[in-house]
Parts: structure tokens; C-alpha cells; sequence
């Protein structure tokens, strides 16, 4: 098929759409175009997620606006089905991958869920399929790894059997159709025709601007953008270390500084965590690992961000003491407010620490499932709370309550959070992340 006829079909909606992978991501995106008509097959090799999608349950626990109810719709009309088998996508026109794409300890990208994926698809896809890679990845991966192992599993030339593009994702947990919505997309690909489709198909879901460009600057653009936010958090936690030391609030000051124009300081906070900020800053620098550029501001960023749990147990281990047998209560276990995703969770690297110093960890999350349950329960016996993320719930606390639950009245506000004059007049000691002001 050619792309004039897949230009014709993506406009008329008759196109038919796979998408691999249905996490946060995939599921929004497959949801949306079927929402607009289109016939859509999810594949994803979690079958216990593939069978709630198809009872129109959604397997994403947080709080996710109009989700629920547009999964509901466009499994009941038949729009949208979901399997593990990759033989669904033999009869799709195009195909959007949305996998997971990790780093590995030295801070380079392992590709396994996205290598299976490919060589999946190129066993089962037609001639003329549009593949659209919209996973983050290490800039040049189009290029080095994605062409050659479709070419391969397939058996057809890309540009000729098939067309690539690739267009990264812009989505956060909390915020997934209206990201998908109102913010605006990059659509890479294989020539400036593949692009042109590409924005056809996009600008059937997307409301704001749909950007034609090639695949390395496509991959670039949003590697970059979260390279770009993880400096920028990374100078504001450097902020709230300085403030500590000199007895300032981090807070006022920010608040002082984002007075004068252009400087839009971000808040400093307990952790980075997520699928996305604590690992395109590496596929970033891993691009030019081989091609003797000097990367520096990119791993200072990443250490000073990586270290602020550390900091977070030093702040508790300041009030508590020897942390041997004491029991400390975390407050927030998934990376986002008011999310379950909990992938590179601050909290998570909070409880290492905490429990490599010999103390018992309780973890209170009303998003994550195996840590949901009565907070003041909890609290019971407890030497200190940490609050590490910011849920909503945590914001209408009983202070009173909490504090007569816990063996002593220690809290530890990594995001800032409550108002002091309340916390204190509950009884607490209350030390706030990036504030040691008087």
C-alpha cells in the first residue's frame, strides 16, 4: 500500500491501528483513535491487563480524568480489543510501540522489551504497514537498531516494504488524555512523505501542533526536554541544600527569585522519580558516549537528584538518632501525586536506605494497592513520618490524630506540603525539606 492510500484511509478513519504495549501510554493512545472511529488492536503480554482492557476495566489505578469511562466506551463498541497475541496486528495499517525503555546500571539503554516488540511485529505485519515508534529513545536507536531489526524480521526494505516514523510520547501520569490532547507532538520519519502521514494521523487525536521533522531530531527534542527539566530540579534541590546549610527557606526564596523576570525556578523536592526523568537524561548523553563529547551537566544532575533520598533519611535520622529497630513511617510510595506508578520510586529508594540503617519501614500510599489502609493504624509505634509524596489525601491530615498515634510527634516534609503553624500547634516537630529557617 502506498503511503497516498494510507493518507486516504488515516482521513476517512478507515485505517485500521495496532498498538503494542497498553501501559500508561499505549492504552491512553489506543483509547483516543478508537474513540474517533477507528478499528484498534492493543497487544500487551500481560493477559490479566489485556482481560480487564476487555471488560472495559482500566488496569491504571490513579486518578486518571475521563480514562475509565473512554476505555468503557470503545470496548463496548468494539473499537478497541485487546490480546497477547501479535497475529491481531497481521491486518493493520499502522502500528504504534509503546514500550518500556530502561537504563541499566552504567546508565545505558537496555532495549529488550522494544527488541521484542520489533521482532514480534516483523514476523506478523503487511506490506506498506506505517510503524511509529513512540517510545523515548536513545537518540540514533531509529537508525541503529529499530530499521535494521524490522528489515530483518520482516524481510521487506523499510521505505519500500514498510515506513517508519517516530514520534515520542508526552504524557504524565494524572495528566494522560489531556497531554495526549493539548500537548503538541514531533513526528519523525523515514522521509518527509512518511512525516506528512504521520501528522495526518496524529492530527486526528491531537489538538494542538503536530511538527514535521526527521527521526534524530525527533528523538532528540524529547530526550532533550527531559534532560532539560531534570537540570532544572536538580538546581533547585542544590537550592534547598544551600538554604539548610545557611538557615534559609528554599521556599521564600524561590518564591522571591521567580519575581524577577524569565526565572521560573522549579520546586526542589524528596526524590525524581518515574519511567521518563530519571532515564532520557542518560539516553541523551549515552548518544554521544562513542563520539568524544564531554558530557558533565547531565550526570551532575542526575547524582544531585539521585541524592535527595539520602538526604531525606539524614533529615529523619537528625531528629530520631540511632534509626536501629525505630519505626518510621512513609507517607507516598508512587513517584506522582495522585498516581500508582511507582516505577523509580523516591520512596522506594528511602525504604533501602532507611532499613540498611536497621529501621522498620511502614509505607502508606492511597493509590498503590499494597500500601493502601488506615494512615493512622500505620503510624502506630512510629518515631517519624516522611511525607515523600504529595497526594492529595495527605493534604487534609488530622495532625492531632497523627500525632497521638505515634510514639513521638516527628515529621519530615519532603514536598512541602502542610502549613507550619498547624503542624507545630498539633504538637509536632516538623523539619521541612530546604527550610531551616527561624
Amino acid at each position: 500500500m502506498a503511503l497516498t492510500d494510507l493518507r486516504k484511509k488515516i482521513t476517512d478513519r478507515s485505517a485500521r491501528i495496532g498498538v503494542i504495549g497498553l501501559g500508561y501510554v499505549g492504552l491512553p493512545v489506543a483509547a483516543l483513535f478508537a474513540q474517533k472511529g477507528y478499528d484498534v488492536a492493543g497487544v500487551d503480554i500481560k493477559a490479566e491487563r489485556v482481560e480487564k482492557i476487555n471488560r472495559g476495566i482500566s488496569p491504571i489505578e490513579g486518578n486518571e480524568p475521563g480514562l475509565e469511562e473512554l476505555l468503557a466506551g470503545v470496548t463496548q463498541s468494539g473499537n478497541l480489543k485487546a490480546t497477547t497475541d501479535y497475529q491481531a496486528l497481521a491486518d493493520r495499517d499502522v502500528v504504534l510501540i509503546d514500550v518500556e525503555t530502561p537504563v541499566n546500571d552504567q546508565h545505558v539503554p537496555e532495549y529488550q522489551a522494544l527488541k521484542s516488540a520489533l521482532k514480534s511485529l516483523g514476523g506478523v505485519m503487511k506490506k506498506g504497514v506505517l510503524v511509529v515508534v513512540e517510545s523515548t529513545i536513545m537518540p540514533g536507536t531509529m537508525r541503529q537498531i529499530v530499521k535494521p531489526l524490522l528489515e530483518e524480521s520482516s524481510g521487506m526494505a523499510c521505505g519500500e516494504g514498510f515506513f517508519l516514523g517516530n514520534c515520542p510520547e508526552r504524557v504524565m501520569p494524572g495528566k494522560l488524555l489531556a497531554n495526549l490532547r493539548a500537548m503538541s507532538r514531533v513526528v519523525g520519519g523515514d522521509s518527509s512523505e512518511t512525516s506528512a502521514v504521520m501528522k495526518d494521523l496524529y492530527q486526528q487525536v491531537v489538538e494542538a501542533d503536530v511538527d514535521e521533522a526527521d527521526w534524530i531530531t525527533a528523538e532528540l527534542v524529547k530526550t532533550v526536554e527531559n534532560a532539560y527539566r531534570d537540570v532544572q530540579i536538580a538546581f533547585a534541590n542544590e537550592v534547598a541544600l544551600i538554604s539548610e546549610a545557611l538557615g534559609a527557606s528554599a521556599w521564600r526564596v524561590r518564591e522571591l527569585v521567580r519575581k524577577s523576570p524569565g526565572r521560573e525556578m522549579l520546586l526542589p523536592g524528596a526524590g525524581v522519580g518515574g519511567h521518563c526523568i530519571p532515564k532520557d537524561p542518560w539516553l541523551l548523553a549515552s548518544s554521544v558516549r562513542n563520539k568524544n563529547v564531554d558530557v558533565r551537566l547531565i550526570p551532575a544532575a542526575r547524582s544531585v537528584n539521585s541524592d535527595m533520598p539520602r538526604h531525606m533519611r539524614d533529615l529523619i535520622a537528625n531528629q530520631v538518632g540511632d534509626l536501629t529497630e525505630k519505626r518510621i513511617l512513609l507517607m507516598g510510595y508512587a513517584y506522582l501525586e495522585n498516581s500508582d506508578d511507582t516505577r523509580d520510586s523516591p520512596s522506594e529508594a528511602l525504604r533501602r536506605l532507611l532499613t540498611e540503617a536497621g529501621a522498620e519501614v511502614v509505607i502508606h500510599d492511597p493509590f498503590v494497592e499494597e500500601f493502601t489502609g488506615d494512615l493512622y493504624e500505620k503510624a502506630g509505634g512510629c518515631s517519624a513520618a516522611a511525607l515523600v509524596t504529595a497526594h492529595s489525601e495527605y493534604k487534609s491530615i488530622d495532625f492531632p490524630l497523627l500525632a497521638r498515634s505515634m510514639a513521638s510527634p516527628i515529621l519530615v516534609d519532603g514536598r512541602n506540603l502542610w502549613d507550619k503553624k498547624i503542624v507545630l500547634q498539633a504538637g509536632f516537630v516538623l523539619v521541612r525539606l530546604g527550610d531551616f529557617s527561624q
